[in-house]
């Protein structure tokens, strides 16, 4: 069986490429991947499978013609915040492989958030057609809820996501803290300065060695840089194409300041502190499930010292997830992997 993989592939999103390196992990053996991809050499070199320019009408149409499955392959693909063209590409995809009669799977789907009435039209229509689906949240499986749609609901998939040791890593002065802002509307000069001055003073206070973690170069790679020039030998731009290295990173790392989704769920996978600063619906559905102690970008406090304040208190004070905690929720990722091979067979 030959299934086609569809998602924010080959972009160069940390979060993204280890949806797609989870899936692979996760596809039943007798299954043949063959994936679309922004970048598709890259994608192919990387995982050893055959690609498709995702954006190549021509080459696109051929792939689900050759294909017998076709998987959303995971993240907030339905959504009309960030992009009002995201929907129409992704639901165009699966209305043309269901009217193709390929088996079609909406897999590890973050839903929403969904402003406009055709695309929430659109969305009802494609994940209603759907052979199997599967989400990462209480807020999308209850959408589907509404619209009648059975749905598996489990922990995103990267929870289960195998890392590996990064090199040089433990080289590196201890303790570690790691940090992952992206470009947005919200992190405005001010509030990227407050945050800036407050890292600073809790550098300064804990003596802890600063990971600037990029998980999207072009995204996030110049906030870094704009930040370690104050935090000259205490830190280091970290940068790792390898979504199993970037989740490798929380191994050794004593707590984790992210916007990123995929930053929180890595660092809390491997047992480290994390504390939110939220861009995102989906972000706050993490930080409520996990009760992950945060900000919304838009309700920072203006004041550096209460923010620097604040991440001490939890650096000596909070709890990363227990084990058994992580255990669980691994477990209940791998019915992803459940809902692959029951739809795949």
């Amino acid at each position: 069986m030959r299934a086609l993989l569809s998602g924010y592939y080959g972009k160069g999103n940390g979060g993204d490429e280890a949806l797609l390196a989870t899936l692979l992990q996760m596809l039943p053996s007798h299954v043949t991947p063959v994936v679309l991809s922004g970048n598709p050499e890259e994608t192919r070199d990387r995982y050893n499978v055959e690609t498709h320019n995702r954006m190549a009408a021509l080459s696109v149409l051929q792939a689900l013609r050759s294909c017998d499955a076709f998987i959303w392959g995971g993240g907030s693909l339905i959504q009309d915040v960030t992009s009002t063209i995201s929907p129409f590409y992704y639901g165009g995809l699966m209305t043309v492989a269901q009217k193709l009669g390929l088996k079609t799977v909406a897999w590890a789907q973050g839903i929403g958030p969904l402003l406009r009435p055709q695309t929430r039209a659109l969305a009802q229509y494609s994940f209603g057609y759907c052979t199997k689906v599967s989400v990462r949240d209480h807020a999308s499986a209850s959408l589907l809820s509404d619209w009648q749609i059975p749905c598996i609901l489990a922990p995103d998939p990267v929870w289960a996501l195998e890392s590996k040791p990064v090199p040089g890593l433990w080289d590196l002065p201890a303790p570690r803290v790691a940090v992952t802002l992206r470009s947005h509307p919200q992190l405005t000069e001010t509030r990227l300065a407050n945050l800036t001055r407050a890292l600073v003073d809790f550098q300064k206070a804990t003596q802890a060695f600063i990971l600037l973690l990029p998980f999207q170069k072009s995204e996030d790679l110049s906030i870094a840089e704009a930040i370690q020039p104050y935090l000259k030998d205490v830190s280091q731009i970290l940068c790792l194409e390898d979504p199993q290295l970037l989740k490798g990173v929380f191994r050794g790392v004593e707590m984790a300041i992210g916007m990123r989704l995929h930053s929180l769920i890595m660092a809390a996978a491997e047992g480290c502190r994390c504390f939110a600063l939220s861009y995102d619906p989906k972000v706050n559905r993490l930080m409520e499930e996990l009760a992950i102690p945060g900000w919304d970008l838009a309700s920072l406090p203006d004041d550096p010292n209460l923010i620097s304040l604040t991440w001490m208190e939890h650096y000596a004070n909070g709890e990363p997830l227990s084990p058994e905690q992580i255990q669980s929720l691994i477990d209940r990722a791998l019915m992803h992997r459940e809902l692959l091979s029951a739809a795949l067979s």
